[in-house]
């Protein structure tokens, strides 16, 4: 079985220093907005010289969406470890109604995330940023289930499939993070997101529901 190798101390210095000055920065694009925070700002704040904060961070929006990889990768993760029997839709769909149930951070449900999608809004360039996450979500999605299913070139089902997955969970919790901005409680927000998955997985169909199921053992 492979393990992990420990994490040395040069890495995780640099681990520390990264997330130091993410988080120094994130502070202040929630006080002051994203375009009205520079660089050097951020470099003084965290006690770091400009080029080390680009040496972590090559572009600016990389300080804000610093997590952009996991996020990326995540619903073609779910695709890729789902267990036997279970579909895509299954996947990630199921992982949404937990993150719902769990009100977390994934639903766009939690006190204080509306400040945090405040920011984007009052960005273009975060706004074209978060465009660019999504579209590269759903199509790590799409080479995921093209991959699974074996599905042959110019079947347009792996894209299909990816986009309205990506798209719809981006709606749930886009509406909860507006709700939860406008001062609806976490859990009518919670209640509200669950309704409209429900919602969407009622007139879809069976065909898309069991895409990519993943064969017994």
């Amino acid at each position: 079985m492979a393990t992990t190798a420990p994490e040395g101390r040069r890495e995780r210095k640099k681990r520390e220093t990264r997330q130091r000055i993410s988080d120094i920065a994130t502070g202040l694009f929630l006080a002051r907005g994203f375009d009205a925070v520079t660089i050097a700002e951020i470099a003084e704040a965290a006690d770091v010289s400009v080029n080390t904060v680009y040496n972590y961070f090559p572009a600016k929006e990389d300080l804000f969406f610093d997590r952009e990889e996991e996020m990326v990768d995540r619903a073609a993760a779910l695709v890729r470890d789902r267990e036997p029997g279970r579909s895509a839709a299954g996947a990630v769909l199921g992982r949404l109604r937990q993150d719902i149930a769990e009100q977390n951070l994934y639903a766009g449900i939690r006190e204080g995330f509306g400040d945090f999608m405040r920011v984007v809004r009052e960005s273009p360039a975060l706004v074209a940023r978060l465009m660019v996450l999504h579209h590269r979500t759903a199509d790590r999605l799409r080479e995921t289930l093209a991959a699974e299913t074996d599905a042959a070139p110019g079947d347009p089902m792996p894209e299909l499939v990816a986009y309205e997955l990506v798209n719809l969970v981006n709606l749930v919790t886009r509406g909860a993070t507006l709700s939860i901005a406008d001062g609806t409680s976490p859990e009518q927000a919670a209640r509200d997101a669950l309704a409209k998955l429900e919602a969407f997985e009622s007139f879809v169909t069976d065909e898309f529901l069991n895409y990519a199921t993943k064969p017994g053992r």
